[in-house]
């Protein structure tokens, strides 16, 4: 029987129509748009309106997770048809305000980037390549696979950071600890990384020793606030695919905390998933995915670094090489989702099947993008005056 909640459901769905697809709901198809369904969306159950206003994003989210709502037809392409119209989700941000708005503690903060990152490096080696790098490619060719794309990314960022036998090279979030592996290994640098994972640490440590690294290469438990304390200086820094953990209250503290450790004329790279504007984040990513996650926007975080004197010398957006990046990820979730299944539960799988093709859709929408930038402390006139890398 059709229920009050049925009929908005319907009229709600109707705001998406720039793409026909069909919605199955109590035995009756809708269709919705002008043309042949691309797709279509199947409500095992119906949603309360409530939840639609409140967060469409968690109310369609949580639907997918539980299997109240199916997908027919190829997930990706359903979602990159329909978060290309995010302008018409809802969003209360006045009920979501403990959601969106966590606490910036420096024990809050911990634990959430920990509660992704320790889900088992097991889980993460099935998906990522050899590198286990999980941040965006560089897809160099056509042709390039996953893997030559994340080695190709890591030279890239080598050659900008302009790095010399001895330097001393710090990296803030330094995941599996690929890049500095490779960065000591190729320039013979001192590199040292912090990381809040105890997973990542544990398995970097390895890294280091198999490599025959120890004493070149370091690492240690450290939230970079600590940095200024550290007492530590270094000729460059690097920070891939964490600044989305610090914050919107807590750029500045970030920047202040590298200026505190680079050296006078050193480089910085800067490397983070930003938005053309400034928003608080998606309801559902943050609560299932990336807890406290904040994406910048590149207009604060330059307006942020001329206050420390650092001089922007480059700024290259790799939006389209993360949305091929998440791709990768995606086919190779796919081929493993029967195990990933077993070791995690069929709704942590969905979950995560669904944030991967979710991120590819909006970084192919363009309603994220992933900036690079290369900054030095102060002018330095000692650089090659072309883009060398």
């Amino acid at each position: 029987m059709k229920t009050a909640n049925d009929t908005f459901l319907i009229s709600f769905l109707q705001r998406f129509d720039q793409h026909p697809f069909d919605v199955k709901l109590h035995g009756k198809t809708h269709h919705i748009g002008k043309g042949n369904p691309a797709f279509v969306v199947d409500f095992r159950e119906g949603i309360e309106s409530k939840e639609l206003l409140t967060s469409t994003s968690l109310a369609l989210g949580e639907a997918y997770m539980k299997r109240t709502m199916e997908i027919e037809g190829d997930l990706f392409f359903a979602l990159d048809h329909f978060l290309g119209q995010m302008g018409q989700f809802s969003t209360d941000y006045g009920k979501l305000k403990k959601l969106l708005f966590s606490s910036q503690s420096k024990k809050n903060q911990e634990k959430e980037v920990t509660s992704h990152y320790d889900i088992g490096n097991e889980f993460y080696s099935l998906w990522l390549d050899e590198t286990m790098s999980y941040s965006c490619g560089y897809f160099k060719n056509e042709t390039s696979t996953l893997y030559e794309a994340q080695c190709d990314k890591v030279e890239r960022i080598l050659k900008k950071l302009y790095l010399k036998s001895d330097m001393e090279l710090l990296d803030i979030g330094c995941g599996w600890g690929y890049l500095l592996i490779r960065a000591a290994k190729e320039y013979g640098v001192k590199a040292h990384g912090i990381t809040l994972s105890k997973e990542q640490k544990k398995e970097f440590e390895k890294q280091i020793e198999a490599e025959g690294l120890t004493g070149r290469v370091t690492v240690e438990l450290m939230d970079y606030r600590e940095l200024e304390k550290s007492g530590r200086t270094f000729d460059r820094v690097v920070s891939v695919g964490m600044l989305e953990h610090v914050g919107r209250p807590n750029y500045e503290l970030f920047i202040k905390n590298v200026n505190a450790v680079l050296k006078p004329e050193g480089l910085f790279l800067l490397h983070y998933i930003s938005a053309l504007k400034e928003y608080p984040g998606d309801p559902w990513i943050k609560k299932y995915i990336f807890p406290g996650g904040m994406i910048p926007s590149l207009r604060e975080m330059l307006h942020i670094m001329a206050e420390y004197n650092f001089y922007t010398l480059d700024v290259e957006s790799l939006r389209r090489h993360y949305y091929r990046t998440l791709r990768c990820w995606e086919e190779n979730f796919t081929k493993h989702r029967k195990e990933i299944e077993i070791r995690m539960g069929g709704e942590f799988t969905r979950m995560w099947e669904l944030y991967l093709a979710a991120c590819a859709a909006t970084f192919h929408n363009g309603i994220i993008d992933l900036d690079q930038i290369l900054i030095s402390k102060g002018v330095n006139n000692d650089l090659p005056m072309t883009r060398w890398y």
